[in-house]
């Protein structure tokens, strides 16, 4: 168990790692070599050809010293950028992100400050874990409420704090998320139009044995959106001819690599092994089997896109639907569209970059076996990194360490190794465990069939969210007081069991302050070095790069992963709402993160994140709701904690707690959701009336043609019919089946499978 010596030194530690990788960045973002890596996002944006200043040496190597003396100038110029300028420049979705540190420091500061002034001196005099010879702590631990005897009058300040915390966090979450809902409204109305505006997303059309999907499409919505429905593109299953393309590209890149090298060194002409991975086989010219194998593979693309053009059985039962203006999308987004439930399904369009072409090939009656089956597999994987959850938390103190590595315990017995064990591996341990976790949870979302990376990211963050929640916090608390308290619990009746862990359980803190340090501190330090980006984008300019076009391809600005990031903030809002009345002096670590989280992370969507698509925000009430969910959660941990020590005056004072808070969920769902879900009508119409006051001549037909077509089809022939001026006024429409008005052709197709 860590005490303040081991803090101490895991502090240290991960103060100068923090710094050598501050240090190391500062110096890096000053070489000319380097600009592409740390400013990418201005060289996406056009506005920077070249690094300043760079001229001779300097081209490579920036000599000039007096840059060096104010290296510390990038935190600043990081905190300058307006915010309005700051979502025309990166967007909203990125604006909201870095809100939610913001928020993070608006909430603990004024919470720290209480708990400090209120608790410290409260649990410090509280002189019970003196007295306790059975038990396992430390001297950090008389400052959290263990130290607090059994039925003391003293919990009423900690009762005072949870009450002050619940309220004041209530008020900046509504707060927020007025400001938000405003600023996507805001967005929403002043943004450029965009395809996704005018488009829908239809799933799951009927069959019909007289017409194709095509024309079914066609048909069902001029016959019912005849006034504004414009036009349609059905969605193919290309994965396969995907797959060919990608796999082109890849061995376009190696046929690059072995040009280069071969016109470095023009002597000697570079070979490959063709066995696998080129470790057996025939030698032969590497230039030639490239050129061979592209080829090869042209061939058989230019033969996957005529099947897939020519072949009904490629077309899938869904489409891209587009309206002559918002309105007319809205209402058909936003309505059923046939008294059948699960057929003609709309919903919005992504926006074009946002679409997850592969899924769009899977079955709708797929989708909800894929999503049991994934859910099953969730449980699975939370259920199995139990085992080396615990295991962290064995080595969370000597005698785990002594038990599972005797041969080691003349070593870790030495004060120094001790501190250095107990103040730092834990936190790099259980980091290293969780880095292949995101990969998996994404993998398994992809699986679900969702049809967009946004939404992708935000059931992979709802995943990873209950991985953290269960595994990292709960199991941590749970086996790391159960391991700590071993001796105890084997010495005591068990009627004595729950006092124990009432007391040990708030114990629990100096894990998660080791944690914080490692993957807060350090962690969001090594964010703003880049190392792989910086590395890759060496190699590659050395072996591929032959023109400015390729230099460009080079880059890899990165994107904020929310289905990563999120997840992780919501665990240090956890650990701060939960602690904030238990162990106060977790605190101010927290502070630091969100304080240092801010600066970088504004920093790098200010000069390298791009944007991988906008959803302007639409992820903000998975982000209230889950704080939320994190303080019932503490509230109910701080209810049960008092009931073991004793304090059963606390109950009815607390029950309250966790009604208003749900209540004052429901309040805000029903405030604020709906701006984050629908687009309002009335908004709808005041942009298609601005639009054709501003802009009469715009062609919309012609600007949502190729929109959602297929990427792999782009500049191809896909012919999409434009329908006449005639049958867009006409009262009934041309349909194959003979003999049947089209309206009744319509009713007939849209109620099969009632």
């Amino acid at each position: 168990m860590a005490d303040l010596q081991d803090i101490g030194i895991s502090a240290a530690v991960n103060l100068l790692t923090a710094l050598i990788f501050l240090i190391a960045f500062a110096i890096f973002r000053l070489q000319p070599i380097n600009d592409r890596v740390y400013f990418p996002k201005w060289y996406l944006k056009g506005t920077r050809a070249s690094p300043p200043h760079s001229k001779g040496v300097n081209k490579v190597v920036n000599l000039d010293f007096r840059m060096y003396l104010r290296f510390l100038n990038w935190m600043p110029e990081a905190l300058r950028m307006p915010e309005p300028e700051l979502i025309e420049h990166a967007g909203l979705d990125s604006v909201a992100y870095i809100r939610i540190y913001l928020l993070g420091l608006k909430i603990f500061i004024p919470i720290a400050v209480v708990a400090f002034a209120v608790l410290i001196p409260v649990n410090w005099t509280g002189k019970m874990l003196e007295g306790a010879h059975d038990l396992t702590f430390s001297n950090i631990d008389k400052l959290s409420i263990s130290n607090i005897p059994w039925g003391s009058n003293r919990f009423w300040a900690h009762i005072g704090v949870a009450y002050f915390s619940t309220f004041w966090i209530c008020y900046m979450l509504y707060r927020e998320y007025k400001i938000i809902m405003t600023m996507r409204l805001q967005f929403i109305a002043s943004s450029d139009r965009r395809p996704d505006q005018f488009t829908v997303l239809l799933r799951n059309v009927p069959p019909d044995p007289d017409e194709s999907v095509s024309e079914h499409v066609e048909h069902f919505f001029y016959v019912n959106h005849p006034d504004h429905y414009l036009l349609h593109q059905v969605v193919y299953n290309a994965n396969k001819l995907a797959k060919l393309v990608d796999k082109k590209k890849s061995l376009e890149n190696y046929l690059t690599y072995y040009q280069n090298k071969y016109e470095r060194k023009p002597s000697k002409k570079p070979t490959i092994k063709t066995g696998f991975c080129g470790l057996w086989g025939t030698r032969e010219d590497a230039i030639d089997y490239y050129a061979k194998e592209i080829e090869k593979l042209s061939e058989q693309e230019a033969a996957e896109r005529a099947r897939v053009l020519s072949d009904p059985e490629a077309i899938l039962p869904a489409a891209f639907v587009s309206f002559k203006n918002r309105w007319g999308a809205a209402v058909c987004a936003q309505t059923q569209q046939t008294r059948n439930p699960t057929v003609w399904l709309t919903e919005w369009a992504p926006e074009p970059s946002d679409v997850y072409w592969d899924n769009l090939a899977i079955p709708y009656v797929e989708l909800k076996i894929r999503r049991l089956l994934m859910a099953i597999a969730l449980f699975f994987l939370i259920f199995f990194y139990m085992v080396p959850i615990t295991f962290v938390q064995s080595l969370a103190n000597i005698n785990g360490i002594e038990k599972v590595f005797p041969f080691l315990k003349h070593l870790v017995e030495k004060e120094v190794v001790t501190s250095f064990i107990q103040g730092y591996i834990p936190g790099i341990i259980l980091k290293i465990f969780l880095l292949l976790i995101p990969m998996i949870i994404m993998f398994m979302s992809k699986i679900e069939g969702f049809t967009s990376f946004s939404s992708l990211e935000r059931v992979a963050a709802r995943k990873y969210h209950l991985f953290i929640l269960v595994n990292v916090f709960l199991v941590s608390i749970i086996a790391g007081t159960a391991l700590e308290q071993l001796k105890t619990f084997l010495h005591q009746p068990p009627s004595e069991i729950p006092k124990t862990v009432g007391a040990s359980m708030p114990m629990k803190a100096t894990f998660f302050i080791t944690y914080i340090m490692v993957d807060g501190w350090a962690g969001v330090a090594g964010e703003v070095l880049r190392v792989v980006p910086l590395v890759m984008f060496h190699l590659k300019n050395t072996f591929l790069v032959k023109t400015e076009k390729d230099r460009e391809q080079a880059m890899d600005p990165g994107f904020l992963d929310f289905s990563v990031y999120e997840p992780r903030i919501q665990l240090y809002f956890l650990l701060g709402v939960v602690y904030c009345a238990v162990t106060p002096i977790l605190l101010p670590f927290i502070i630091v993160f969100f304080a240092f989280a801010y600066l970088v992370f504004r920093h790098q969507i200010i000069n390298v994140y791009d944007r991988k698509y906008e959803s302007a925000a639409a992820f903000w009430p998975d982000v209230h709701r889950r704080i939320i969910i994190g303080l019932v959660i503490s509230q109910l941990l701080l209810l049960g904690l008092l009931n073991t020590k004793g304090a059963r005056m606390s109950t009815p004072a607390l029950i309250v707690l966790p009604v208003l808070t749900i209540w004052f969920y429901r309040v805000c769902k029903g405030r604020f959701e709906s701006a984050f879900t629908r687009f309002p009508l009335q908004e709808a119409m005041m942009k298609d009336t601005l639009e054709r006051a501003t802009d009469p001549m715009l062609n919309i037909r012609t600007y949502l043609c190729d929109a959602y077509l297929h990427p792999i089809f782009k500049g191809g022939e896909v012919y999409v019919r434009p329908p006449s001026d005639e049958e867009e006024g006409a009262p009934l429409v041309a349909t194959k089946r003979s003999q049947r008005s089209s309206k009744v052709t319509s009713l007939a197709s849209s109620e099969a499978s009632v």
